[in-house]
């Protein structure tokens, strides 16, 4: 179970164009270069990222791409959606069945409440964080990060 690069790099590419601040903007070979893909793969994710409308393009001389909306109504839950990441699926339990067709835990499977609950903890904190969140440097992301409760209460990060 984990987040793929798609959804790293789609995040690291929407923040390098939030440093570029309002009506800047970057093209492909640029975003390509700053962050250490290949121009192709860099096409593909503003590609989902333009779709998901979070990101705007615009051709020619001075064209490349701009932030849709503002950072701080850009939800990282959405993005991450839109960038294909959830952690579980209701799907899930029919791509993993092992060698037969249904799984042979479908009725009673303590593991999918397991990855439900992972899931919802999960959609909670990224419903929470926006691309502005994002914008800060790690200290103060840590910061943000401190606020977020945690099970009975207690702090995810101390």
């Amino acid at each position: 179970m984990k987040l793929g690069a798609n959804e790293e790099y789609g995040l690291r590419c929407l923040v390098r164009i939030g440093y570029a601040g309002k009506g800047g903007s970057l093209t492909i070979p640029e975003m390509s270069h700053a962050e250490g893909v290949s121009p192709a793969y860099a096409a593909k994710i503003l590609r989902v990222l333009r779709k998901g409308g979070f990101v705007k393009a615009e051709r020619g001389k001075a064209g490349g791409y701009t932030l849709a909306r503002p950072p701080e109504s850009i939800v990282i839950a959405d993005v991450i959606g839109a960038l294909g990441g959830r952690l579980f699926e209701s799907k899930f339990c029919a791509d993993h069945s092992g060698q037969v067709p249904i799984c042979t835990r479908s009725v009673d499977c303590s593991v999918r409440s397991l990855w439900r609950a992972v899931q919802i903890a999960v959609d909670q904190v990224l419903a929470k964080a926006t691309l502005r969140d994002l914008l800060q440097n790690e200290e103060e992301m840590n910061s943000w990060v401190r606020t977020i409760p945690g099970p009975n209460g207690l702090r995810l990060i101390q």
